[in-house]
């Protein structure tokens, strides 16, 4: 069996300032792309938590240490997304279809960060 991966209190702060710095990216995309009349193309949960996986590379990079991340904490979060990919995806879709139009890049990641923190959460709470 596998160790089970737990996030501390401050780094799932950290995860949650960086999902919402996407969804507000997201949001504003979504306003440049209407005032210059673009079609938006479907966006996916998948994609949400590659952008996420993406962002968090670069700001281990950058600032990684500073912050409190580990070394292993990209492959731990990988890892992790992995195993919430499906239920994730499950429940956004669900989710996101019952106003029964779509949602968009910003609520998609919205929908998706809130689902996977409460992923993480349920995780640390788990036997204990």
């Amino acid at each position: 069996m596998e160790p089970r991966i737990v996030f501390s209190g401050h780094i799932i702060g950290l995860l949650k300032e960086y999902m919402q710095d996407l969804v507000d990216q997201a949001a504003q995309e979504a306003r440049s792309q209407a005032q210059f009349g673009f079609s938006v193309p479907p966006y996916r949960p998948d994609q949400a938590i590659s952008d996420l996986l993406a962002l968090l590379d670069d700001r281990i990079e950058s600032e990684g240490v500073q912050v409190g991340m580990s070394a292993g904490f990209l492959h731990d979060m990988w890892s992790l997304c992995n195993e919430a990919l499906a239920p994730v995806s499950d429940r956004v879709w669900l989710e996101g279809n019952l106003d029964n139009h779509d949602i968009g890049k910003a609520r998609t990641r919205e929908l998706t960060y809130r689902v996977l923190i409460e992923f993480i959460e349920s995780r640390s709470w788990e036997g204990t």
